[in-house]
């Protein structure tokens, strides 16, 4: 009997990198490896109806710094996060790391230089992470969405793989059959407001959608909120006779995917890189308080590239009624996005990735 290879995927505890994560382990369970991910509470809220995943829960913290008292006992947490980490990888004897950023993923790979076990580390944003920053030293390779990305010190970048955005195969395999130029006679929105559903959507974006009805374009809203913005949005709804469906944060975001033609999304890379793989159009929100601000670079970087388009948060009010209704008056913006979304695909991603790590795994130290 063959024995399986062991991986250990580490990941934050963001849906940004929980998601990606599980569409790796999924990967490899299906390939035989033996798997087990770790990752903090939030990630396990996230992952914990996924019969098919072997978790450890890890706490972890990020660096304070500017307060003397959190930076005390979030360096205590830390250590204490490396120390088990120690332990379970001692348990564990994972032949390789695979590590998804995000601070709940450090302990371990900090732990893995430890014992001198390889870890590579993945980054799908333009801008690196600083817990990915941090391990650069150690790491064994970099596997990056875009080699474009900002952070990498030059004597880093021979470590550096381009293997596209890591999404789930059920992503790459859909098939979004409503979404032609010359079938936009009515706009479909699907409303994303990251894992945590931006509030400022559930507070704007109804009155915008309102204003398009008054214009005699036909919508239909999907619009993702939280428990306590349910109630107002169904009531405005209601009042204005819009067309919707209201929605919690859900694992399968994929009905939706199928069902809209627009998409109005915060810029988390992931998500980015699931909608160009459906090809389907989409405007991107940034967060403004994004770390680095790293929602902007995404958004400004899918943009570039005729993927999607553009909204600040500021802008909202000024720029999104206007841009909407310009989708639905000229078919060629959309023909446009369309054509350069259909031009790119990670349908070999996760071949890719398996080709790399059995190539580390084989390599001596």
């Amino acid at each position: 009997m063959i024995k399986k290879k062991k991986i250990l995927i580490a990941t934050g505890g963001t849906g940004g990198h929980v998601f990606p994560a599980y569409s790796l382990a999924s990967y490899f369970i299906k390939n035989n490896y033996s798997v087990k991910l770790t990752t903090d509470n939030r990630g396990f809220n996230y992952l914990k109806d996924y019969e098919n995943l072997n978790i450890i829960k890890i706490s972890s913290s990020p660096l304070y710094k500017k307060n003397i008292l959190k930076l005390l006992f979030s360096s205590i947490l830390i250590l204490f996060s490396i120390l088990r980490s120690v332990i379970i990888l001692l348990f564990n004897r994972p032949s390789i790391i695979f590590g998804m950023g995000g601070y709940a993923s450090f302990p371990i790979c900090i732990a893995a230089t430890i014992l001198k076990i390889k870890f590579v580390i993945y980054e799908n944003n333009l801008i690196i992470g600083k817990a990915n920053k941090y391990l650069l030293p150690f790491a064994k390779k970099i596997f990056v969405s875009y080699k474009d990305l900002d952070g990498i010190p030059g004597k880093y970048l021979n470590k550096i793989f381009e293997i596209g955005n890591i999404v789930r195969e059920e992503i790459i395999n859909l098939k979004t059959e409503n979404i032609e130029s010359d079938k936009y006679n009515d706009i479909k929105i699907l409303v994303l407001g990251g894992s945590q559903a931006a509030k400022v959507f559930a507070e704007k974006l109804p009155k915008i959608f309102e204003k398009l009805q008054n214009s005699k374009i036909p919508i239909k809203v999907y619009q993702q909120c939280q428990n306590e913005q349910k109630n107002d949005l169904i009531k405005f709804y209601k009042k204005t006779k819009i067309d919707y469906e209201i929605f919690n944060f859900t694992n399968k975001i994929v009905d939706y995917y199928s069902k809209a033609n627009l998409v109005i999304t915060r810029s988390g890379a992931s998500v980015l890189g699931e909608l160009i793989n459906i090809k389907i159009p989409f405007i991107s929100i940034p967060l403004p308080s994004s770390a680095d601000n790293h929602q902007l670079q995404n958004a400004l970087y899918y943009k570039k590239k005729g993927f999607g388009y553009l909204v600040e948060e500021k802008d909202i009010n000024e720029q999104l009624y206007s841009l909407i209704k310009s989708f639905f008056e000229n078919k060629f913006l959309i023909k446009n996005i369309l054509i350069n979304q259909r031009q790119y695909s990670d349908k070999n991603i996760f071949k890719d990735i398996n080709t790399y790590i059995e190539k580390i795994t084989n390599e001596k130290n």
